[in-house]
This record gives structure tokens, sequence and C-alpha cells, in this order.
């Protein structure tokens, strides 16, 4: 609960407090894993004679030094996460009680919650649950992010580690199906490291010199007021987004009101539609009758025209 863990742009997500040591060789590095694994808690339950009472994770920063064919100095930096999680455990199989209980409680429940990030990243939520414990902060990165990530299942052959078994099997099978986003470790210029150290030592410096004097409260004042408009400029704009929020939810219900209004109208012109159209058909039915007796009316006049023709002829074949 102690630990303090922050995002930054360039480092990542990082544990604030942690010593870094320089190593520069293999042997250097299992040095520090061996003085790691000493301060590793482990107790004996009926399981496990070293069961682990916490996880571990040892994180280690690779600097490859490049040169251009201009003779300037590049830097890839790269980063390895070696991650030991602690198995979950069945207390009442494990016999653990008192101290040895709570620790398996907060085992389960960090497994719990790193199973649950596991869960919502293989069904492509919109909120992964990363803040939910420190574990799945600090695997942020390769849980979804932009590192390679490799699992190793442990699993015992035993009849009596059958459930273990299976969990953890199933445990590995889901978090198999993550897509992460892997990207190219990054290169720097000597010069521009350097810079950087120098500024990072420059503020630890100034938070080791406020904390001294106690002029502060554990910053300098100029980081202390540096936050301080941070957060003021954070707060305004919050409220400046709200205040748009609120302003977009009243035209949004204006626009739901004209809509509800527009339709409305419409159903009423579909109606006067639907009667003009019956009208219409009405219309075209009576249209055509008058045009059949229109027909009828032109032959008998075309009938008797040509009786009165062919009388008056007769009548003139009679007189000559």
């Amino acid at each position: 609960d102690s630990l303090r863990i922050y995002d930054d742009p360039a480092k990542g997500t990082f544990v604030s407090g942690l010593e870094e040591v320089l190593v520069k060789s293999e042997e250097d590095i299992f040095a520090v894993l061996d003085k790691s694994a000493t301060k590793r808690r482990t107790a004996e339950t009926l399981m496990n004679k070293f069961s682990s009472r916490s996880h571990s994770v040892f994180s280690i920063t690779i600097h490859i030094k490049q040169s251009t064919p201009e003779g300037e100095d590049l830097l890839k930096i790269g980063k390895l996460n070696l991650v030991d999680l602690a198995g979950s455990e069945n207390i009442g199989r494990s016999g653990a009680v008192n101290q040895r209980a709570r620790e398996a409680g907060n085992i389960n429940q960090s497994l719990l919650t790193l199973g649950r990030v596991i869960t919502a990243l293989v069904e492509k939520r919109h909120y992964i649950p990363y803040r939910d414990s420190k574990l799945t902060r600090i695997l942020q990165e390769s849980l979804g992010g932009r590192n390679k990530t490799c699992i190793v299942a442990t699993v015992g052959p035993s009849h009596h580690s059958f459930d273990e078994t299976v969990s953890t099997l199933d445990y590995a099978l889901r978090a198999k199906s993550i897509k992460n986003r892997p990207t190219v470790n990054q290169m720097m210029t000597k010069r521009a490291l350097i810079r950087e150290y120098t500024e990072e030592i420059s503020r630890l410096k100034e938070e080791l010199n406020a904390t001294r004097s106690k002029n502060g409260v554990f910053l300098p004042p100029e980081h202390y007021e540096e936050l301080v408009k941070l957060r003021d400029a954070q707060g305004a704009q919050i409220s400046q987004m709200t205040e748009e929020f609120v302003k977009t939810k009243e035209e949004l219900v204006t626009v739901n009101a004209e809509l509800e209004s527009t339709a409305m109208k419409l159903e009423d012109c579909q109606l006067v539609l639907a009667g003009t159209q019956k009208e219409l058909l009405v219309t075209k039915a009576e249209l055509r009758d008058k045009k059949e007796e229109l027909k009828s009316v032109k032959d008998r006049l075309d009938e008797s025209e040509f009786m009165v023709t062919q009388y008056q002829e007769s009548e003139r074949a009679l007189f000559a």
C-alpha cells in the first residue's frame, strides 16, 4: 500500500522512490537478482515449503550505444520486465492462518483484479481497470500496451494440484489472447540523454533540499506552485468542459424536441398524403368512366351523322 506509482510520458509507469542500480555485465545483473531474491517474502504452508507471499517485478533498462556516419553517438534504450507472480491460494487447503491468511487474501485479490483486466482486454471493452490495483498499474504496458510479453505458466503434475493447474492454464490462455502494440526501442542522442539526466538530478536536489529545510511539503516551492497552477488550470478546464457539456445537453434537448415536432408533422403529412392518394385513385376511376362514356357518345354521334348523310343522299337520288 505504500508504493506510489506515477505515469510519465518519457518513462511510462514507474514507482517513486525505487533505487536504480548500475550494472555493466551479466554477473552484476545476477548479483542484483540474488540480492532481491533474499528480500522476497516466503513462508511454509501445507502445500509449499517455500510459498511466495508477494509478487516480484525486476526491471532492466538497457542502453546500447551506436555511432552515426557523422560520428554522433546514439543511444538505443529498451526495457525488460521480469515478473514472478505469486500463485493463487486456497486458504482451506494451504492451512494459512493469521498473517499468512491475510497475505493469501491480498495475493488472491490482486490476481482477481489482474484477471478482470485480462478479461476486459480480451473482450475489447472501452474501460480497462488498470488502476484497481498496483500490480496492474505496473504491468499496464505489458497488458495491451507497447511491450512484448512472454508468459511462462508453472503447473504441478500431481492430481492434488488439478484445480490449480486448470485455473493457471485458463489464466494463461486468456492472457494469450491479448493483442499488444510493440514499438521500436527509442533512439536518443548522447547529448539529449545527458541533458535529461541533468534535469532529473537538479529536480532531485531541489526536492532533497526542500525536505532537509522543511521548506515545502516534500516538494520545493517552485514545483509546488507549478502543481497548484496545473491544478487551477485543470479546474478551469473542467469547469469550461462542464459548461460546454451542459450547453450541449440543452442543445440536444432542443434538437430532440424539434425532431419530435418534425416527426409529428411528418406523420400528419403522411396522413394527408394517404388521403390525397386515395382521392386521386377515385378521381382517376371517375375520369376513366367519363372517358368511356364520352367514347360511347361519340360513337353514337358518328353513327347518327352517317345515317343522316345516307338519308340525304337517298332523297337527292329520288328527286333527281
